[in-house]
């Protein structure tokens, strides 16, 4: 998504950060291999997989070993970090997105 500015350079941006790309991309799929997160994302797996620890760190999300796989949980309940957005629940977001209600986001 480029957006050539005033000056006339060119940047890339996007509203969403990759933490919000890698959240939604595994409430779509709880059993996504993070190499396919990644890939999804536009992100490294090792991006990928400390964007997952940083979202487990703060309680986005919950990882269950299931065989030789992961099985990710989300916390539709989680409230934002920015200080402008901090009375809104992630699931608002997921709910956006992945057309589920908040309450039923895996």
């Amino acid at each position: 998504m480029a957006t050539t500015g005033q000056n006339g350079s060119t940047r890339n941006w996007t509203f969403l950060t990759n933490h919000a790309h890698v959240l939604l991309a595994i409430a779509r799929n709880p059993t996504a291999r993070l190499r396919d997160v990644a890939d999804e994302v536009g992100v490294t797996e090792r991006a990928a997989q400390a964007i997952v620890a940083d979202l487990e760190a703060g309680g986005y999300l919950h990882r269950t070993r299931v065989g030789r796989r992961n099985e990710y949980t989300v916390n539709p309940r989680g409230h934002f970090r920015h200080p402008a957005e901090s009375d809104r629940q992630v699931g608002d977001l997921l709910a956006l997105f992945t057309g589920e209600r908040a309450e039923s986001t895996s």
